[in-house]
């Protein structure tokens, strides 16, 4: 990580205490993957719809981790079922009618019907972390049955992102050193990274507020960039930029300064 202090390229510590570090500084959105758990059974009540049993019914939600086990979906705050409008006010919600709110995972949801429906299932992340909208069909061929759906946490603010942690790694969405160390490999055939940075600590202002402004114009969807304007700093991570805007960054410094 580097960052542009007062119109000057410096590098962050890397060995800095993790107290002083964001746990994924450099990642703008956040893969995972939830696992509705539905099940039912018939139960012995009166039906009011001839040939259709009464069943009873639930739905529990969790996360898939890394190693494909099922975990508490503790990055998100509340979940609430929306209903078919046939179903009456709960008691013990708050909520109108169809719709039910749970708030600790794995927020499971207990009713009992004699129709399949479709319904919406509305996730709130934890930390601000957005609504997820999951469509979900309640049906009754299997007594136990799973769906799963992905979601996209973008932006995530560092408390969220220590709770995403929590339920995967790099090929869950969370980057760890092992992807930084790859793009590190693939970039140094064409560029040398660290003397790309000294490079740039070397430069004036006038050519560091135009390297900003390369960077601006040229970055990508996965490139970090945060422009701390309170703190008269602005951050980058050089191993997210596309390769053009480094070899770009690499060919302006070069006439600037030796490399």
């Amino acid at each position: 990580m580097y960052v542009l202090r007062r119109a000057r390229l410096v590098r962050r510590a890397e060995k800095a205490r993790p107290s002083q570090r964001s746990p994924v500084a450099n990642v703008s959105k956040i893969k995972r993957t939830v696992k509705l758990v539905t099940r039912q059974r018939p139960i012995s009540e009166p039906s009011p719809m001839e040939g259709f049993p009464m069943r009873s019914w639930s739905i529990e939600i969790y996360l898939v981790d890394d190693k494909g086990n099922d975990v508490q979906a503790s990055c998100f705050e509340k979940a609430v079922y929306n209903l078919h409008p046939s179903f009456e006010k709960n008691k013990q919600s708050t909520w109108t009618w169809q719709r039910r709110a749970f708030k600790k995972p794995p927020f499971k949801i207990e009713e009992k019907g004699w129709g399949e429906f479709d319904m919406t299932i509305v996730l709130t992340g934890a930390h601000k972390g957005g609504d997820h909208t999951l469509a979900h069909d309640l049906n009754f061929q299997s007594e136990k049955y799973e769906a799963t759906h992905q979601v996209v946490f973008r932006n995530p603010k560092p408390d969220l992102v220590t709770l995403l942690e929590q339920s995967g790694g790099d090929a869950n969405g969370v980057r760890g050193k092992t992807d930084s160390s790859k793009k590190k490999v693939r970039r140094d055939k064409a560029v040398d990274m660290e003397k790309l940075a000294d490079g740039l600590q070397k430069l004036n202002e006038d050519d560091l507020l135009h390297v900003v402004t390369m960077i601006h114009d040229n970055k990508s969807n996965d490139t970090y960039t945060k422009n701390d304007v309170e703190n008269g700093e602005f951050h980058v991570d050089l191993y997210t930029l596309p390769d053009s805007l480094v070899k770009g960054l690499w060919d302006f410094t070069a006439s600037k300064t030796e490399l």
